[in-house]
């Protein structure tokens, strides 16, 4: 017996679950990745907001969808509006300027680092959320400078990693509590529901402000209240039946233009002088009589009958087809 010795096969490649981890779950953003990647500083504009990075780590997020850092600040009388009004005019830059105005504050004392860090970093994933959203445009990204030091060194920077996993939480939560994403941007309004389940106060303030104009980032901005804590709510109202979006009415499709291309429409066939006598037999074998062209006579008056039913004259051709049949059959 002869022994054949063989090649072990190649082991099977195994994903190293720290990488992965290290590397969040992808998907989200490529170019977000590839720009942390490389450690990049600067701004990334989305169709929904903005990223500012600074050595590939995020330090601050904006999206008109969510209610920004000074709303959550002068909303409940943590700060005066006054006060983060005039912080707000000393800034410079316009892309950043409500980061900037708490770090002021900061530095005024009126402040403290602890409130402001607890705001900023929630703003900041609440507005990540709709940056990072599908999008139908692509992203561009402005190469800038890093921040200059001071309080701004003890602002903790957010990893893209940490900020992708959380984003995909956040969808897969929205999606199991109500499914339909046409609640977080379309209008809503209360629906007429005879027996409507016990409710939150949270939900019944939200519920207050659905009145078939506001969406759910405007009843965030009204309440003082982050958006996607909002659009939680709104889905759970959503799902229990006594909140409903206004979707948009789908047009009437234009009538026809006229024959002449003016828009107007086509008139209706005129109709016969008399409606109860029936219309006149044609004639046999010619051209209906035209009062505006040539045309036979007119008949006279007292005998369009007969002259409607007088017989016609042989078809010279039908005489002549009948003679050589008459001839062949002779034959």
């Amino acid at each position: 017996m002869t022994a054949v010795h063989t090649t072990e096969p190649p082991r099977l490649p195994v994903r190293q679950k720290v990488a992965a981890a290290e590397r969040g779950w992808g998907g989200v953003s490529p170019m977000l990745t590839r720009l942390a990647a490389e450690r990049a500083t600067g701004i990334l504009f989305r169709e929904h907001g903005t990223l500012h990075l600074a050595d590939g780590l995020v330090v601050h997020a904006e999206s008109p969808c969510a209610p920004g850092l000074e709303t959550l600040l002068t909303a409940h009388g943590t700060l005066a509006v006054e006060v983060w009004r005039q912080a707000l005019g000393e800034t410079d830059d316009d892309h950043q300027a409500g980061h900037l105005a708490g770090l002021r504050l900061v530095d005024a004392g009126l402040l403290t680092l602890g409130a402001f860090e607890l705001c900023r970093l929630t703003a900041l994933y609440d507005a990540a959320y709709f940056v990072l959203a599908p999008s139908s445009t692509p992203g561009r990204f402005r190469y800038g400078t890093a921040p200059a030091p001071g309080h701004r060194a003890a602002v903790r920077r957010v990893p893209v990693a940490a900020l992708e996993r959380e984003t995909l939480r956040r969808r897969d939560l929205l999606h199991r509590i109500w499914p339909d994403p046409v609640t977080d941007e379309a209008p809503l309004a209360r629906t007429d529901l005879p027996a409507a389940p016990a409710l939150t106060r949270r939900q019944r303030a939200v519920l207050a402000h659905a009145d078939g104009v506001r969406t759910a980032p405007d009843i965030a901005r009204a309440l003082g209240r982050l958006a996607f804590h909002t659009l939680v709510d709104v889905r759970r109202l959503a799902a229990a039946g006594v909140l409903a979006p206004l979707r948009p009415a789908v047009p009437e499709p234009p009538e026809p233009p006229g024959p002449a291309g003016d828009g107007r429409t086509a008139p209706e066939p005129a109709q016969p002088a008399d409606a109860g006598q029936p219309p006149p037999l044609p004639t046999r074998g010619r051209p209906p009589y035209d009062a505006g062209g040539p045309g036979p006579a007119q008949p006279a008056p007292g005998h369009g009958m007969s002259a409607l039913t007088e017989p016609l004259p042989p078809d010279p051709h039908i005489t002549l087809l009948k003679r050589l049949r008459d001839a062949l059959e002779a034959l």
